[in-house]
């Protein structure tokens, strides 16, 4: 099997945890909004969506088209570092419990979490977005989808970090 089919086998993979994501974060966002809850930001939540999209389809535009090489020890580094984020993004997401959306949702008077993962890092999950958004590419040399997706992901996270921050505010 090519180098090229095992990188797509991986990015569906990522794809399919990104859809199960999608579940428990709808299932969490409506829990949230029947309590009461408020949403922030929701004007830039369809560029994250479509920039998150753009990763998954561009590095395997990039490997496809350019047919860069898989070097094995940056592969596999790559990989550790994947596989890593998908650990810490899931700890997040187990900690927050029902708080835990792909939106900025606060429900009032909701305690904030700061155990887990958050007992030591403000925003762990994004840590968890900027390390698999250069690394999933990397895994198959794919430097272009990763220097494009850092970039701009640079710019959302620095607008959503803003608005989550001063969503939490409102909580204090």
């Amino acid at each position: 099997m090519s180098s090229q089919v095992l990188f797509t086998l991986l990015v569906l993979a990522v794809g399919l945890e990104r859809v199960a994501e999608l579940v428990v974060s709808r299932r969490n966002a409506a829990h949230s909004l029947a309590r009461g809850g408020v949403e922030s930001g929701s004007a830039h939540y369809p560029f994250m969506t479509a920039l998150h999209t753009g990763l998954l389809v561009g590095a395997l535009v990039e490997v496809w088209t350019r047919r860069p090489d898989a070097v094995p020890v940056l592969a596999w580094t790559m990989l550790a570092l994947v596989a890593a984020s998908q650990a810490l993004r899931w700890w997040c997401i187990a900690t927050l419990g029902r708080q835990w959306n792909t939106r900025v949702i606060v429900v009032p008077g909701a305690a904030r979490v700061t155990g887990g993962p958050y007992r030591r890092v403000p925003h762990p999950n994004y840590a968890a977005v900027v390390v698999e958004g250069a690394a999933l590419p990397l895994v198959h040399s794919a430097w272009i989808t990763a220097a494009v997706f850092t970039v701009l992901n640079a710019f959302l996270l620095a607008l959503r970090i803003r608005t989550e921050n001063a969503a939490l505010a409102r909580l204090a």
